[in-house]
């Protein structure tokens, strides 16, 4: 199943206090749908388009007028379809934000007709609008091409992380319901979140013992660190709980020559 529609779902229901402004994700998450709905919502979305090339920009006015790049543009915009139904588009919205139904559910109901249905048909054309400011953006701006690679990376990293712990039955939930699949969900989550917080306390630790043998880490650097590692993490035996909450001092930090490990 196409991932896009649940962009949104991670958008809206994500569960922390995280204010999130700015999303990234790869082509598979990206649709005119997608750009629409975010761009109403308020994030910005930022998609690396594996097909950027192959994609045509879209303009209200006819393509003959912009002389000189008339072969990048597409169909013209049906701007008389967004008219007529923006006030659905509106309570579409509306919905979504305040909670009332997911928005993969509603693309899908929107998908399922026979005959494309015109709310749909709108918030597609909207889609497209957006979609060729944010390639406009995207041609005029490298810090904004580094930017979503950045994110990307990162979030490829903590995939990645996801697969190295949900090595049961090969990584798959065989449990289909929704409440077991939210309480496996949840319970990887936990994990992963522990491990992010175990390197980030660490990684504080060496710094500071950095800073302590005036060997000053730049910021800049120190940026770009992550702490979504677990090569210093055995994933398999026997988790003693007890034992470690009976723990009350930190481990110390593994110095070997100028080498640091958590």
């Amino acid at each position: 199943m196409h991932e896009a529609p649940y962009v949104l779902d991670g958008l809206l229901d994500h569960g922390t206090s995280l204010d999130i402004v700015e999303h990234y994700t790869d082509t598979g998450g990206a649709t005119d749908h997608v750009f629409a709905l975010c761009a109403m919502l308020g994030f910005r979305f930022c998609p690396r388009l594996r097909d950027f090339p192959d994609r045509r920009l879209a303009s209200v006015a006819a393509p003959a007028n912009y002389s000189g790049i008339a072969s990048l543009f597409g169909k013209r915009i049906k701007a008389e379809v967004i008219r007529e139904h923006w006030d659905e588009v509106l309570r579409l919205v509306a919905s979504l934000k305040a909670g009332h139904v997911a928005p993969s559910t509603m693309l899908r109901k929107l998908a399922a007709y026979e005959r494309q249905n015109q709310v749909d048909l709108a918030l597609q054309e909207v889609g497209r609008i957006e979609r060729t400011f944010f390639m406009l953006d995207w041609l005029e701006s490298p810090e904004l091409r580094r930017r979503c690679q950045t994110g990307l990376n990162k979030s490829e990293q903590r995939h990645v992380l996801t697969q190295a712990i949900c090595t049961f039955r090969q990584g798959r939930m065989i449990d289909r319901t929704h409440e077991a699949l939210q309480y496996r969900a949840s319970g990887l989550n936990l994990v992963i979140a522990a491990i992010v917080y175990w390197n980030s306390t660490y990684i504080a630790d060496a710094v500071r013992h950095l800073a302590a043998s005036s060997k000053t880490v730049p910021p800049e650097l120190l940026a770009h660190s992550s702490p979504v590692g677990w090569e210093h993490i055995a994933f398999s035996g026997d988790f003693l709980w007890d034992r470690a909450a009976e723990r009350v001092k930190r481990k110390p930090l593994n110095i070997v020559g100028n080498a640091l490990a958590l």
